[in-house]
């Protein structure tokens, strides 16, 4: 890439003697989009990077645990090897010990399975949303927490101040979350609505933040519901004003906790609830 971008400069240099105004212009734009797209990507490969690097300390900590159960294992057996007189009910216990640390191994085996698929999945999921929805609007929030993947829209990208009408601008960017949810059939989405924590004067057959934080989060499931995505996959959520993201002390803070959040959620995320309490069961044992 950055062989191509030293040849564009050299050739903007070569041409600008032979060339009219126009067509140096044109090239010396076309350079500016390459330089662009070259740090668009850069920001990408860094973000996928750093989350490659959390998945292998978590599957480094899981293979290292495993390890030292197997070393348990195995000196069991070397001791019971050395022992000439068993009573009975001795031999039957250490069986049972043995074949529980076997167990114990396998289930350790399955719970870095299944971590490793889920961090695999929300990588992935992650990846799709921000390569449809963009990285560069400051509006546009794309994370992941408590290991489901949200995005978080800004409700004046959304709405107009005090109403639950979306705007064109809403659409675009509804149209492109919808594309992500349709390709993923074992996802489903929670549509939350959130408000500031300012008392709403009663109009257009609201009552309070209440009723205008469900009638967003329904005004956008409706939205995405006319953009092809099942009904039976969406949840429409509102939570008022109370779950600020920083206090309601200032206009600049209240605008940051007027928003939307998308959760995006695989279906199969209580089997993964599951698996790692499983796990903390495992490691008091």
């Amino acid at each position: 890439m950055k062989k191509i971008i030293l040849f564009g400069a050299v050739a903007l240099l070569t041409l600008g003697s032979c060339v009219s105004k126009k067509e140096y212009l044109a090239l010396e734009e076309k350079h500016k989009e390459t330089q662009d797209l070259l740090n668009t990507a850069t920001v990408k490969l860094n973000r996928c990077l750093a989350d490659e690097a959390a998945s292998a300390a978590r599957a480094k900590e899981l293979t290292e645990r495993l390890a030292d159960m197997r070393a348990t294992n195995q000196a069991l057996i070397e001791t019971s090897k050395d022992m000439t007189v068993l009573t009975t009910k001795g031999a039957t216990n250490l069986e049972k010990s043995l074949e529980s640390l076997k167990e114990k191994d396998l289930k350790i085996s399955r719970l870095q399975d299944a971590l490793t698929k889920k961090d695999s999945v929300t990588l992935a999921l992650v990846t799709s949303l921000k390569k449809e929805v963009g990285l560069n609007d400051p509006d546009i929030e794309i994370n992941v927490e408590k290991s489901v993947v949200f995005i978080s829209l800004s409700d004046k990208l959304l709405f107009k101040s005090g109403s639950y009408n979306i705007t064109n601008r809403a659409k675009e960017i509804l149209a492109k979350v919808a594309t992500v949810i349709n390709g993923k059939p074992d996802f489903e989405a929670m549509v939350e609505g959130h408000t500031d924590n300012v008392p709403y004067r009663q109009r257009e057959g609201l009552i309070d933040n209440w009723d205008l934080s469900v009638k967003r989060s329904t005004s956008i499931v409706r939205a995405l519901q006319d953009l092809g995505v099942a009904p039976s996959k969406l949840i429409a959520a509102g939570r008022s004003e109370y779950v600020p993201l920083v206090d309601n002390t200032t206009a600049e803070n209240r605008a940051i906790n007027r928003r939307t959040k998308i959760l995006i959620m695989p279906r199969i995320d209580q089997f993964y609830n599951m698996i790692e309490e499983e796990m903390k069961s495992l490691s008091k044992e």
